[in-house]
């Protein structure tokens, strides 16, 4: 994976990753992350009907201030695999307490990879033997970052820092996806860490708006995992700052901006992608009006194959608009690709296409930005070009 420096990682925490042998490739395909001492946990998850056994397991132990440690495996998703495949969850979930010095229960488990499969539990039982050692060095950092992922290309991490009552705090992010993106929830796979102290009230206010303005704001595809989640831990130990309003605003705005800079990683990484499309929507009568024309233009096949071709394909776009659900005046609507103005007052702008489709191909950040009217309402969202390479990949991703 990708070199990344991290700006500081927050106290109370270890990492570390190994080769257990779930992944074909031989790469690093299991993550473990522990407290050295009870955590605070908050999380939200994939509002897929059809979900892994993993998710079960964390949504009845979150929120939650006696977590320990959080095990991640690649490689294999755990889903729709009956009472075998939560029986594998448990065990895994026990193994990582007895490494930690825990109860299973004060474990979370998450898994990413291939659906309907079993976990090779007698391959992961001999590996954990010789688990590592873990770390709070950032080299465990990064390789528990490596080991979280699947089809991606590099690891998504972000780290932010804010200083409140004389102490300086953080927050990293590490983030898994590439496919399968099209959130109701979170998106993939998102472990935050902080040495903010947080009730898990706090917690968990504070992770559901940070997925809202961030990883529900992304596609590749718009295909809801199995296994989306975001969680959060808090290794802080003064539950009274936590009630402090300054103290946690600044938590918030560091935990949005990490979420927000992981979440674009994704569609940025997205299979096979050439542009990451930056979807911007303003002048609709409410921020979710606006965030449901986004989201209707950022999951279009059209727009997408239109990005990837270079074609400042206008009608794609605006007809995606008008599908969403949402009323607004077409003549009170405009469109800029790329700075240029190509629709305006319910009709096509006089343009070069030649210079616009050129804008598009020079930039991967490709800009769309639509007005719709006068109103208060704005949304952004992130989402991949659909390419040749995105459609083989898929076609052959299990066989």
């Amino acid at each position: 994976m990708n070199q990344q420096t991290i700006e500081r990682l927050p106290s109370g925490f270890v990492y570390e990753a190994m080769v257990a042998g779930i992944k074909k490739s031989g790469k690093l395909d299991l993550t473990l992350i522990a407290t050295t001492g009870p955590a605070v946990a908050a999380g939200v998850y994939t509002q897929n009907l059809v979900h892994a056994t993993s998710i079960d397991w964390c949504r009845a132990r979150t929120p939650s201030d006696q977590i320990r440690a959080i095990v991640i495996n690649s490689g294999n998703a755990n889903a729709c695999t009956g009472a075998e495949g939560e029986a594998n969850n448990r065990r895994l979930a026990e193994l990582a307490g007895i490494h930690v010095g825990c109860q299973a229960e004060q474990v979370l488990v998450l898994s990413t990879g291939v659906i309907g499969r079993q976990l090779p539990m007698p391959t992961i039982e001999a590996a954990w033997q010789r688990f590592p050692t873990l770390s709070a060095h950032e080299e465990a950092y990064l390789r528990a970052a490596d080991g979280i992922t699947t089809t991606d290309n590099r690891r998504k991490v972000a780290t932010g820092t804010f200083t409140h009552a004389g102490r300086t705090y953080s927050v990293a992010n590490m983030a898994k996806g590439a496919g399968m993106i099209g959130p109701n929830m979170a998106t993939m796979l998102a472990i935050v860490t902080t040495d903010f102290p947080l009730s898990p009230s706090l917690a968990q206010a504070a992770v559901r708006s940070a997925a809202n303005h961030s990883f529900n704001c992304i596609s590749v595809e718009g295909h809801t995992s199995t296994n989306d989640a975001l969680v959060l831990l808090s290794s802080g130990l003064d539950p009274n700052l936590a009630a402090d309003d300054e103290g946690y605003q600044k938590f918030v705005a560091a935990l949005q901006q990490t979420c927000l800079t992981c979440a674009k990683l994704i569609p940025a990484d997205g299979e096979g992608a050439t542009h990451l499309m930056n979807i911007r929507v303003h002048g609709a009568s409410s921020d979710s009006a606006a965030d449901q024309i986004a989201r209707a233009i950022a999951n279009s096949a059209l727009v997408k194959c239109a990005i990837h071709g270079n074609d400042p394909n206008w009608g794609r776009i605006v007809s995606a608009a008008g599908y969403a659900g949402v009323v607004f005046e077409p003549t009170a609507t405009e469109l800029r690709l790329n700075g240029h103005l190509i629709f305006a007052k319910g009709r096509p702008e006089l343009f070069d296409a030649k210079i616009v489709s050129q804008s598009i191909r020079a930039d991967f950040e490709v800009q769309i930005d639509l007005q719709v009217g006068a109103g208060p309402g704005a949304a952004t969202h992130y989402s991949s070009d659909l390419t040749i390479d995105y459609v083989k990949f898929n076609s052959e991703y299990t066989t």
